[in-house]
Formats: C-alpha cells, structure tokens, sequence
C-alpha cells in the first residue's frame, strides 16, 4: 500500500525520519513463505495482509505476528494492501475517538482518497450520518455517490457547510493542518470532536516550496484551552503508525480489525483501489498521490512489469 505518510517519510516531513538506506512502506499483502519457532494460527501458504514497521516496499517482508491478519477468501491481494492503513485509521477516529452515533455529522477533507473513502463508507454502516466531503472538483462525479454534500477542495467550505448545518458538525477528520485547523474548530457543534490525522499541507514539492511549508506550519492556530473548556469542544490527534509501534496496541488493533473483516464479508464495506504500479514505478507513483489525483488506494505491485512510457 502506499500513503500520505510514505511522502512525508520521503522529505522527512516526520519526527525521527530513519537513516537511509531504508525501504519505506507500512502495509502489504501476500503469502506466508516462513513462520517463527513459536508462532500459531498461521501456516505457510496462507494469503495475509500485515502492518510492518517500514520495509514494505519488498518482495520478501518480515513482521512480528501480531500484525499478520488472514485476507478473506473473496478478497484480492490487491483490496488487502489497501485494507490496513485506511480502514483501520477511519474506523478508529470515528468509533474509538469521535464515539460517532446515529444523526451525527461529519466533515472530511481529502474525501476522495484512501482514508476519506473509507470514513465514507463507515458512516453509511450508521443510520442518518451526515458525511461533508471536500475533493478536488475533478472528483466529484466518481465519489459523489459515497458522501452527502461534496466540496471544492478550494472553496470557501465553512460557509457552505454553515449553510447546509447552521450548528456545524459533530466530527471533523482533518489530514491537510495548516488554516484548516482554525477552520475545523471553528465548525464544531458542543461536545464536537476534531481529529488531526496528517499534515498533508506539509508536503513540499514539484508544485511546492519550502516556504509554502513554512506557511502552513504558522497557519496552524494555537488552541487555547480555556475557549475549548468555554465552547466545549474536543481537540484530538491520531496516528495509527505511533499506535502500533511505539506505544504497542496491536492489540487494540487486532479488535478493530476483527470489526472490520466482519464488515467487509457482510459486503458493507469495500477498499477502493486507485491502481497498480510496479516498484520500478513508483516515482510517479508517489508524484499522483502527490499531485491528488487518486481516487482510493495505490497499489505497489513486485509482480507487475513496469509500463512502457508513451512519448
């Protein structure tokens, strides 16, 4: 699978980044070629989807077994390495953090891309949940079906949604930072939840510079804890990556994740694969997320020939 987070690893956008050389990734599908001395509940030639603490991007990956996870008999190898990451981070904000319920609402930017399609369809699992998406315009007519009311990216989204909810939303799941931290929490009803997920407004670039980074960096407001106390609202922040393997909830995980499976194989929910690339492929890969112009997930496929420019 490949994420916002791998950009970020690739600028050092991330606290700690690793020495090089490294193989970046966190997420991956295949099949078990070996097992450690003590390991149950496995067996080689198994198909598994697994979390690893970067290496990812390999033909051969090597994790502690309590971040391999059995794939579904109906579902691909490539629906599994875009499972993981995505579903899981959406499903722990909204039930875990935000504790979303019936007639809630909810504002999500990046609507169209791996983790945004994922909080699509776990809001429509809950009885009248309002989902404001924001995406790119040219996205609107492929995700339009999967969220309530869908937002330029570059619009003025506050008034809109103050149009539609003169009250604001219940959860706001934020991976851009920047202005749209202000943004968010200013569009919170009482006993409103906004989750910083990502920082993708970090990312510098081939249509970014260093000092757009700074920018978003002093566009971030500082919260201050009396007005969170006076207009009770909750600021929260989420990483799945630090949950895992830093602060070790993989247990925690293997929960949801058993939720989700269960989901899945009730056909509720369903990973969007963007597209396959070839590891050699996997600049221009990196340059569409980069550039937003996925729609759900990219896929690094080690069995896939690269495709042959086209001059």
């Amino acid at each position: 699978g490949l994420n916002f987070i791998d950009l970020m690893v690739r600028q050092g956008n991330i606290d700690n980044p690793p020495k090089t050389p490294l193989v970046p990734g966190f997420e991956c599908s295949g099949i078990v070629e070996a097992l450690g001395d003590s390991v149950k509940g496995f067996e080689i030639g198994d198909r598994v989807m697994a979390f690893v603490n970067y290496n990812a991007w390999a033909e051969v990956v090597c994790t502690p077994v309590e971040f391999v996870y059995k794939i579904p008999d109906d579902m691909s190898f490539s629906e599994a390495a875009a499972f993981p990451m995505n579903f899981v981070t959406a499903y722990m904000m909204l039930f875990e953090v935000a504790n979303l319920r019936e007639g809630m609402s909810v504002l999500v930017h990046s609507a169209g891309g791996g983790v945004g399609q994922a909080v699509a369809q776990l809001c429509s699992t809950i009885p009248n949940v309002t989902v404001f998406g924001t995406a790119s315009s040219f996205k609107h007519e492929a995700i339009k079906d999967s969220v309530t009311h869908l937002f330029d990216r570059n619009a003025d989204y506050v008034q809109e949604v103050k149009r539609i909810s003169t009250e604001g939303v219940d959860i706001v799941l934020d991976c851009l930072c920047g202005e749209n931290t202000g943004k968010g929490l200013s569009l919170l009803k009482p006993l409103g939840t906004y989750i910083l997920y990502g920082s993708s407004n970090m990312v510098t670039g081939e249509t970014k510079s260093f000092f757009s980074f700074a920018k978003s960096w002093w566009q971030v407001e500082k919260v201050n804890p009396i007005k969170l106390y006076e207009e009770n609202k909750v600021i929260a922040g989420f990483s799945l990556l630090n949950l895992l393997f830093k602060q070790n909830r993989g247990g925690l995980i293997k929960g949801v994740m058993d939720k989700l499976l269960n989901l899945y194989n009730n056909k509720k929910i369903k990973p969007v694969v963007d597209s396959l690339w070839a590891l050699e492929e996997v600049k221009e890969a990196m340059q569409r997320i980069h550039d937003r112009g996925n729609i759900g997930k990219l896929i690094l496929d080690v069995e896939k020939a690269p495709t042959p420019l086209v001059s």
